[in-house]
């Protein structure tokens, strides 16, 4: 590392910037000031000269003072200059398109950089006829646009864990969301022909895309033409979701992501030509580098591929002038441009990525070969890139999607060379032969249409292997450095070692000929006295690595402690009951309702919000859920269910409770048909049924009553009534979970001869539909004297929940109330009858 001065100022430069991010104001200065006492320990101890120390502090207070100098400046202007009630108004803006225009559905989005602030807003435009999507495919980068709508704040999030919506634009400068019904209210002020600017530049690019993609449509039909542009030109937005999850579980989606393997590829194939036309090695170097600039702009100019095209470029500008020898060195100077360039590519997980796995490559790669020596010289080389890659990814991959599947390292080593030597070749070759002649073009692209579609079978196939996939609570900023450290420790160890064995061996032979007996003999014993230490130190490095990995995948709620988390799905019921044992019991899952009139089918969008797979799946992945031991439907309602079938469709399920009938529903009908393809037993819980999942806890069910003389399971529409209740007895708390039940429902409770053997009074109840004034009567409050009420209840729902009058009702009972619109998700923490609450937004 000393001989890579770069990588030492880059390190520095990082490591100033990140340490402004995770601190600021008097942490930030003590720990500067702690750092600044370390530099003399770090001198003596790495054998690092003054001077270089001194300069690497410098990089280091300078990295942290210019990302400081940008979050200074990385505020809204819009918010000084009108006033703002609630963070919503209405206005007129005008301004340029900046970013390409993206259509789905109804949805139209795109980024506007607005004429008088100067500074950037997220436009959605919701269309309000057919007809307006031809409007809005002529819109384009680099248009000014006069629109009217409503600006609002971007969203907060308002589950512990969740996605930041409002942190992530804010990382693209962008701090307010202007919101709009219909294309009406835009107007084409001037078209981006009619005039010369950077975005008017990059809109004649897009449309070079698109034209690209439709070409690629004509040569690769159905959904390989969305699966080739991505490979090819980096537009993944028409691949099927369903693919794209594929990939995504397999661990793939770096395929689809233009990076250094698809420029390297793309070089090499521009080499090979160049050289059967007898151009020179230095006409070659120069024409290569001139062209990947253009690559880099028709694939799209993400992090990634801005990465390696700097990289490239830098290396055969290096190359040409004979001055290639440190591709690190290479890789620290692409970092520090493009950090220089936009300081919050730092919080990119493109960017980070694409580095860690490039500088792991770099560092790794070497250390693994001498472990593959058996095999053959043209294998040895990709699976040491892939080992490598899958071992530099992996922290980062479960920090960002919190699941990593078994299979992924055989899925890479399998479909990468097939992809990345044949498919991307052939597909390259086959769009620019389809450039001169069509049908040229697809008969190049046959065989490739063939692997493509004996890739997706491997991947389904792959994909369909149960007990494979993992998943993993985020892990924190230590546990990352560790894994890193640990493991670059006892590569670099094993690989030393193995050198010394070798020489050691040599040594050996040479010492047979020339030394006496009782020589060599102490020789041995040096040597085996030398091989045990260092398998000590290799065990040790071995189970440290083993005891981190087993730290990382515990999952984020302590065990010993009751955690009742009452989830905010928006208009809909979910709360996770995690009981002392580890045992995982999910109440209901939330739904999105969405209201679709005949006709109107082209207003579905490809991957539409639910509220299953978008939320609730991601926080489960999140807080390191491994197993769901027991699912509780409530009743068939789609608020309650919908989003169920994201839960069985990825998580092990042991058991499935539902109220004894079914909704006359899709929704309904899907998730039972998954629970019985997945083998999930079905119960139906009634009155007088007890659950001891383990000895803190016990589920007593007291609603609703067996329909053992039914025939069969009945179809009910209305599903209120039927709303599986229970009581909770956890860690010395007592809970009341009551779904949806109406009234009536509770009156039948009441009136039960056998209620007085159940408590008197609860710690926390779950009110009943969302606060609705159809149930939570004073009769039922007064029975069961909640100390605390919690109502799930999304944000300015259309219904008026919850009722004032059940609000009265709770206050005059003396009972707390939270409520997920206003508090977001609310945990509780159980121990020895002890609840300690927490709300996501205070």
């Amino acid at each position: 590392m000393r001989q890579r001065p770069l990588t030492l100022a880059a390190i520095s430069w990082i490591a100033g910037s990140g340490f402004s991010v995770l601190f600021d104001g008097t942490p930030f200065w003590l720990f500067m000031c702690g750092l600044t006492l370390f530099c003399p320990l770090a001198v003596v101890l790495a054998r690092i000269s003054w001077r270089r120390m001194a300069l690497l502090w410098l990089v280091f207070v300078i990295g942290a003072a210019y990302w400081s100098y940008n979050e200074s400046r990385n505020i809204s202007s819009i918010s000084e200059s009108i006033h703002l009630q609630n963070d919503v108004t209405s206005m007129y803006v005008t301004g340029t398109v900046e970013s390409p225009v993206q259509m789905d559905g109804d949805r139209v989005n795109f980024i506007l950089r607005l004429k008088d602030e100067g500074e950037k807003i997220s436009v959605q435009v919701k269309l309000a006829t057919f007809e307006e999507k031809e409007i809005a495919a002529t819109w384009r980068r680099g248009d000014v646009m006069e629109m009217q709508g409503s600006l609002e704040r971007p969203g907060t999030p308002r589950n512990f864990g969740a996605f930041d919506y409002r942190n992530y634009l804010r990382n693209q400068r962008i701090h307010w969301l202007m919101k709009v019904s219909g294309a009406g209210k835009l107007h084409r002020l001037q078209t981006a022909q009619g005039y010369i600017s950077v975005d008017s530049f990059f809109g004649k690019i897009d449309g070079m895309r698109n034209h690209l993609g439709k070409m690629i449509e004509q040569l690769f039909p159905n959904w390989q033409g969305g699966y080739m542009k991505g490979l090819l030109i980096g537009l993944d937005d028409d691949l099927e979701p369903d693919k794209y999850d594929q990939f995504t579980r397999l661990g793939l989606t770096h395929i689809l992501a233009i990076s250094g393997s698809h420029v390297a590829i793309n070089v090499g194939l521009l080499f090979g030509l160049l050289r059967l036309c007898r151009v020179n090695k230095q006409t070659s170097l120069l024409i290569v580098l001139c062209c990947v600039p253009v690559y880099v702009l028709i694939t799209g100019f993400s992090p990634s591929v801005i990465r390696s095209g700097i990289m490239t470029m830098l290396g055969l500008y290096l190359m040409r002038r004979g001055l290639l020898k440190d591709g690190l060195n290479v890789l620290s100077a692409a970092a520090l441009f493009m950090l220089l360039w936009e300081p919050y590519l730092l919080l990119n997980v493109s960017f980070q990525l694409s580095f860690s796995v490039t500088a792991g490559l770099i560092l790794f790669v070497p250390l693994i070969m001498p472990y593959l020596n058996w095999l053959p010289q043209r294998l040895r080389s990709g699976i040491a890139i892939t080992i490598a890659a899958q071992l530099v990814s992996f922290p980062l991959t479960i920090y960002y999607f919190n699941q990593f599947s078994l299979l992924s390292l055989a899925a890479n080593m399998i479909l990468v060379p097939i992809i990345g030597l044949i498919v991307l070749p052939l597909g390259t070759a086959a769009l620019l032969l389809g450039g001169i002649w069509i049908t040229l073009g697809q008969w190049m692209a046959y065989p490739v249409r063939l692997l493509n579609a004996a890739t997706f079978l491997i991947t389904e196939w792959l994909d369909h292997r149960s007990g494979f996939m993992t998943y993993w609570k985020s892990p924190g900023l230590i546990w990352i450095i560790l894994y890193f450290a640990v493991l670059y420790v006892l590569l670099t160890f094993e690989s030393q070692r193995d050198k010394e064995v070798r020489l050691q061996g040599a040594n050996t032979l040479i010492d047979d000929e020339t030394a006496p007996l009782d020589y060599q003999g102490h020789l041995s014993q040096i040597y085996i006295a030398g091989a045990w230490k260092k398998n000590l130190v290799t065990i040790l490095l071995i189970t440290l690595l083993i005891g981190l990995l087993i730290t990382g995948y515990q999952p984020a709620n302590e065990t010993g402690i009751g955690h009742v988390q009452f989830i905010d799905v928006g208009q809909g019921d979910c709360a996770l009951i995690t009981t002392p044992s580890g045992k995982n019991i999910l109440i209901d899952g939330g739904g999105t309702v969405t209201f679709r009139k005949k006709g109107e089918e082209w207003r579905n969008r490809k991957s539409p919000y639910e509220v299953g797979t978008k939320s609730l799946v991601p926080l489960l992945k999140q807080r390191g859920i491994h197993r769901i031991h027991v699912v509780i439907a409530t009743h068939g309602d789609q608020d309650h269910i919908g989003g169920l079938q994201a839960v069985l469709e990825q998580f092990p399920v042991d058991s499935l409770l539902i109220n004894g009938s079914l909704a006359d529903s899709d929704t309904m009908m899907k998730l039972m048909n998954t629970a019985i393809t997945k083998n999930i037993p079905i119960y139906a819980p009634y009155k007088g049924m007890e659950l001891q999942p383990d000895a803190d806890t016990l589920l007593q069910f007291i609603s609703p009553q067996s329909n053992e003389s039914e025939d069969g399971v009945p179809l009910i529409k209305e599903q209120n009534h039927l709303s599986v209740v229970f009581l909770l007895k956890l860690s010395g708390a007592t809970f009341l979970f009551t779904g949806d039940m109406d009234e009536s429902a509770e009156q039948s409770v009441l009136t039960n001869t056998e209620l007085s053997k159940y408590i008197s009074s609860v710690d926390v109840m779950k009110v009943a539909h969302h606060g609705s004034k159809t149930s939570t009567s004073y009769e039922w409050i007064n029975r069961w004297k909640p100390n605390v009420s919690v109502i799930s209840v999304g944000t300015s729902n259309t219904y008026g929940h919850p009722n004032p009058t059940v609000l009265e009702r709770l206050e005059q009972a003396g009972s707390s109330v939270y409520r997920s619109d206003l508090h977001g998700e609310v945990q509780m923490h159980i121990k020895e009858g002890k609840i300690l609450v927490r709300c996501k937004i205070p």
